[in-house]
């Protein structure tokens, strides 16, 4: 599928040499569609790498889709260009009076923290209001989903004995839902968390659906809104090496860190990680963009309420 990027993105180079089919702004102009628009709050701290990761799930169908990427004004990223910040992000202040047919919300390396001690908390409360009367679907990720349970449901997160590290089997428990056509009964997804939220706690809210959960790593995804909001506690967008690196990172770090489960071949890390997640975030992404994005939002962007 065409997606239209904004011009020199980094990650349009490393795509066009996987295949994946990207074409910049001043091309897609010529283009006489409305796109899909997807707006992405990037909060993780390597953003080209969030950012190609992302964009590589989302390439998988058949509209044009725009990406517009939205950063945290009252923080400023350390581990990411300022030239790339100012050329490729846009302030909340710059698109508030704008519609989206859909959001993504990234996880954040600040789960340790209560929500309310993060610097950026109050932008972040005010984007997750935002999001109700702006968006016609939003997908959370990781910290983002445990924060937006938080705010709109007031779900507690708790601290676990030692982090949530590895690729985890999980099943659906609403085979019938669209966000899981084409599933397998069982199917893989990355973690790394510090954090998790309760099953029970999810069930008490009639307002919340839980869909899918693992014997290992708990929580899974939870649906809010008949589908204006998903809550995945996972990371179904990593890249093959993303937990190698966080492990090898850790441990020249002198960090306490395990090596992640289920992820290398043998259970060593000399041979690298075995991937068992890659169909099932494609299936994901591509469920959510068509059946609670594409299919719901209005033709008028500006209709979306």
């Amino acid at each position: 599928m065409p997606l239209k990027l904004p011009d020199k993105l980094p990650a349009i180079d490393l795509l066009k040499k996987e295949n994946i089919f990207v074409i910049d702004a001043s091309k897609a102009t010529k283009q006489d569609i409305r796109p899909l628009r997807i707006v992405i709050l990037n909060l993780m701290p390597l953003k080209i790498t969030t950012e190609t990761d992302l964009i590589r799930l989302l390439s998988n169908t058949s509209l044009q889709v725009e990406i517009l990427f939205m950063k945290i004004k009252s923080h400023t990223p350390k581990n990411t260009p300022i030239e790339h910040m100012k050329a490729f992000y846009l302030d909340f202040d710059e698109i508030r009076n704008q519609k989206f047919d859909g959001m993504i919300i990234t996880g954040a390396p600040v789960e340790q923290m209560d929500f309310e001690e993060v610097n950026y908390w109050q932008e972040i409360a005010d984007i997750f209001e935002w999001t109700h009367a702006h968006v016609t679907s939003t997908l959370h990720i990781c910290w983002a989903a445990q924060a937006g349970l938080y705010y709109h449901y007031g779900i507690r997160k708790y601290a676990l004995e030692k982090k949530m590290f590895g690729v985890f089997k999980h099943h659906v428990l609403s085979p019938q839902h669209p966000l899981f056509r084409g599933f397998d009964d069982v199917f893989y997804v990355p973690h790394s968390r510090y954090t998790e939220v309760h099953k029970d706690d999810i069930l008490k809210e009639p307002a919340l659906t839980l869909l899918s959960e693992s014997d290992e790593s708990g929580v899974y995804i939870v649906e809010g809104r008949g589908g204006r909001e998903f809550y995945v506690t996972g990371h179904s967008e990593y890249s093959p090496d993303t937990l190698d690196i966080e492990y090898r990172r850790d441990l020249s770090k002198g960090l306490p860190i395990e090596m992640p489960q289920n992820y290398y071949i043998d259970n060593n890390p000399s041979k690298g990680p075995q991937v068992s997640w890659r169909a099932h975030a494609h299936l994901l992404f591509s469920n959510w963009l068509n059946y609670f994005v594409y299919q719901e939002t209005p033709y008028n962007i500006e209709d979306i309420k």
